[in-house]
């Protein structure tokens, strides 16, 4: 998120993670923002950053942005609008099985979903949810599904995650392990939050067309929640 003109690199010794810190003031009190970006995708990846954060500087907030797949509930959920989840369930967690052993099938391939969820904080939701209709984008609250592949087709959607959820409004890759880092590790614990913009909708027209300016639209509004709502201690 390098939305500050000045970012100093942090060192940390036997860590080839690359860490950067800024600052901003807000009500003449100076804070301080620690960036990292993952090197690969997943929930692993992003549990394992997540955790390495929350050891060395210990956060108040700890606030994942970037991109997800939009699920299209309706048609007003467009390119860039911005999905902060209540829920994050891992929906590729079950049994593979013979077909015959289950309802959702693949061809010759079975499925029995053993589903897992976590929730975010509601503290921080309930700004989220004040600041609906106040940007040029929409702000979408409702559950996140997490998967551990990239989803380019919708029959995905209609057997494995519908079914199961049907509110559910967004897909990515990270989000249950960065609320599973932050939950499980040791206090204080930081307020995790999820906050990722629609590419695309996880469909055979997928393509990267529009990542950059969903990473643009969830980049600023963090920023904006970070400098202007979020309550940070003194």
């Amino acid at each position: 998120m390098r939305l500050y003109e000045h970012w100093n690199r942090i060192i940390i010794p036997e860590d080839k993670q690359e860490y950067f810190a800024a600052s901003f003031t807000r009500g003449g009190i100076t804070h301080r923002i620690i960036t990292a970006q993952q090197q690969s995708m997943g929930m692993t990846t992003a549990a394992m950053l997540a955790s390495k954060i929350i050891f060395e500087f210990r956060p108040e907030y700890l606030i994942m942005c970037g991109i997800a797949a939009g699920l299209g509930i309706n048609a007003e959920h467009i390119y860039g609008d911005v999905i902060v989840p209540d829920v994050v369930w891992d929906y590729s967690a079950g049994k593979f099985t013979a077909p015959e052993k289950s309802a959702i099938t693949f061809g010759n391939l079975g499925f029995i979903p053993r589903p897992t969820s976590l929730k975010a904080d509601e503290s921080v939701l309930d700004i989220v949810r004040s600041l609906k209709g106040h940007t040029d984008f929409e702000i979408l609250v409702g559950p996140m599904a997490c998967g551990s592949a990239v989803v380019a087709n919708r029959e995905v959607i209609e057997k494995r995650i519908r079914p199961l959820l049907p509110d559910t409004i967004g897909l990515d890759m990270e989000s249950y392990g960065i609320l599973y880092a932050a939950q499980n590790a040791a206090a204080p614990r930081p307020k995790a939050v999820i906050i990722k913009s629609i590419c695309d909708y996880a469909d055979q027209q997928k393509s990267d067309q529009y990542q950059k300016f969903a990473a643009y639209t969830s980049s600023m509004f963090t920023k904006e929640l970070i400098e202007q709502h979020l309550p940070l201690i003194v």
